[in-house]
């Protein structure tokens, strides 16, 4: 299901019959979409659906089983590796830290791409490290040694840093884990501002479709056997849809103007399993 776009801004990254397979799996199969700019996406969809892979094989790290990627109309293949930088950023389910440093110098590390000549930052480049902390309210943080930082307060600075590279297309995988609801709302309402610039666009993978309802203005659903639903976000994260995806059914249920996708109830009689005969 793919909706026609009439944005003006060229297009920020296209997959071209992309066929992604985990041993003898197909994860998704001859997919196709552009996704333009100014766009937010929601990746979602079950555990072991292919979210991360699709995610690497979009950032051009992983080569896909069948068709290929292109941005800005060029094949990942072909991009150069530091221009392929200066456009687009990943950010992985985790990042371990080796060593100890500030988060000042961690976040500054993404600047890499764009410094020029032996390769030592500027204070331009501190600069964007101080703005991208600020953004996430990190800019207490600065001085703290990342060795000191919970799961979640490294989360952010691992968004932080991934904003610092300061490259138009951002590809985050799960970028939500490990934070409170306060912290991952902050975060979506910081890439929100972060996408009203022009040119940028982000994909994030996420398990909380409410929160892809409230914040994405897309969504790609995976549903583990190589098909996939992408469009806008109310119109891909529906229960029919999502219900199909997840192998549970789910439903909708309003309160004036704000929606929620949840599971629906089960039947008293009804076991876990969804064997009516009574256990013993």
């Amino acid at each position: 299901m793919t909706q026609a776009h009439t944005n003006l801004e060229p297009a920020a990254l296209s997959a071209q019959r992309l066929t992604l397979r985990a041993g003898a799996r197909t994860l998704l199969d001859a997919f196709t979409h552009t996704f333009h700019a100014g766009e937010i996406w929601c990746v979602a969809g079950p555990n072991g659906a292919g979210k991360t892979t699709l995610l690497s094989a979009l950032a051009g790290l992983l080569r896909p089983a069948a068709g290929h990627v292109e941005l800005d109309g060029v094949r990942l293949s072909d991009w150069p590796p530091l221009p392929l930088a200066q456009r687009r950023a990943l950010m992985p389910q985790s990042a371990p830290d080796a060593f100890s440093a500030s988060v000042l110098d961690i976040v500054t590390l993404n600047r890499f791409p764009h410094l020029s000549g032996w390769g030592w930052e500027r204070e331009a480049d501190r600069a964007a490290a101080r703005a991208a902390l600020d953004l996430l309210g990190l800019a207490d943080f600065a001085a703290r040694d990342v060795l000191s930082l919970s799961g979640g307060e490294r989360q952010r600075v691992a968004l932080a840093a991934v904003l610092c590279q300061d490259a138009p297309l951002l590809l985050l995988d799960e970028p939500l884990s490990h934070l409170d609801l306060h912290h991952q709302i902050d975060c979506l309402d910081a890439l929100a501002a972060w996408t009203r610039e022009p040119r940028r666009t982000v994909m994030f993978s996420c398990h909380d479709l409410n929160l892809a309802r409230r914040f994405a203005t897309h969504a790609l659903l995976l549903d583990g056997a190589g098909g996939a639903y992408a469009g806008p976000v109310h119109d891909v994260l529906t229960p029919t849809l999502t219900s199909r995806a997840f192998g549970y059914p789910l439903i909708l249920i309003r309160d004036g103007e704000h929606e929620a996708l949840i599971p629906a109830p089960r039947a008293r009689h009804e076991s876990p399993a969804g064997d009516d005969s009574p256990a013993g």
